[in-house]
């Protein structure tokens, strides 16, 4: 596995504010990494750093073997990027704008229907861009960072604007890039959606590193307790909560649902003992901490990875 992007004690200072501060990750070939954290955390500064649009203060980023600050042409061809915000001129077509982005990448031209179709566009190819939706412009975005099969993908809020369906295809889409050894990294608010397809998450707070790693990583660092929940047959409840004990961490959902909390040490041994009584529920669901509780735990102070 090759590193195709390193950043090295990387800061970036815009007189007194520290956009960027002393972070330093290497990601790899096949990698799909989430960026995360709140607006102001340093997030669209380092995508900038890693495209060659800014310099770093001080450190070092180097994208495909190459240090950005040289800005090199033929990285640049190998790198897509999407930003937050997508602009384009609104009296071109969607064709014609592919074409133009084709023909700057060195690439075929026959490759902008292949292109639309892909995104979902083909039907609205000649229409020019200033009747698309935002959510359509979003996707023609998306084509235009998808020209050459980039070895380095750079998505910037990327679903902003596409509906269900459309995220779902976006996703599709970059499982598929993941899977032909391209390296993505994902910037988002949107935590929900990165937990299933993100196989590493770098959470950013005031310009600095504060954890990284995948979400199973992140689970034994952060200790968060395990949800089970527990259905139980028709006037059950009563009996759980006596099987239970006086515990003060079980709630009742709702007429015939359970939960409580368990640490990562105690929930298989409580399976177990459940396992062996006459309990009397017909389901039971263990629910990990999600990327929301991973984040909120992150910043909120206690201890980083």
């Amino acid at each position: 596995m090759s590193v195709n992007i390193q950043l090295d004690s990387v800061a970036k200072h815009f007189g007194t504010v520290r956009a960027v501060d002393d972070v330093s990750f290497a990601l790899s070939d096949a990698e799909t990494v989430a960026l995360v954290g709140h607006n102001g955390a340093g997030k669209t500064t380092l995508i900038k750093l890693m495209l060659g649009l800014s310099r770093p203060t001080s450190g070092s980023v180097t994208v495909l073997g190459q240090d950005t600050s040289a800005g090199s042409s033929a990285v640049r061809r190998h790198l897509g990027y999407l930003p937050e915000n997508v602009s384009f001129n609104p009296v071109l077509t969607g064709r014609e704008m592919l074409r133009f982005y084709v023909g700057l990448k060195g690439e075929s031209l026959r490759s902008v229907n292949e292109l639309m179709d892909r995104i979902g566009l083909a039907h609205a190819a000649d229409r020019r861009i200033g009747t698309y939706s935002k959510g359509m412009r979003q996707r023609l975005g998306l084509a235009q960072a998808l020209i050459g099969t980039p070895r380095v993908l750079l998505l910037d809020e990327p679903t902003t604007g596409l509906d269900p369906e459309l995220r779902q295809q976006f996703y599709r889409i970059v499982r598929e890039m993941r899977d032909a050894g391209t390296t993505i990294l994902l910037s988002s608010h949107a935590l929900n959606e990165l937990e299933g397809n993100a196989t590493r998450v770098i959470i950013m707070n005031e310009g600095k590193k504060i954890a990284d790693g995948s979400l199973d990583e992140l689970r034994r660092i952060a200790r968060l307790p395990t949800v089970i929940r527990m259905r139980a047959t028709d006037g059950g409840v009563q009996r759980i909560r006596d099987w239970m004990g006086n515990r003060p961490d079980l709630r009742q959902v709702n007429g015939h649902t359970i939960e409580l909390d368990a640490s990562p040490d105690s929930k298989i041994a409580f399976l177990r003992r459940t396992a062996g009584a006459e309990v009397p529920f017909d389901d039971i669901e263990m629910v990990p901490p999600g990327l929301d509780e991973l984040y909120a735990h992150f910043l909120g102070g206690r201890p980083s990875a």
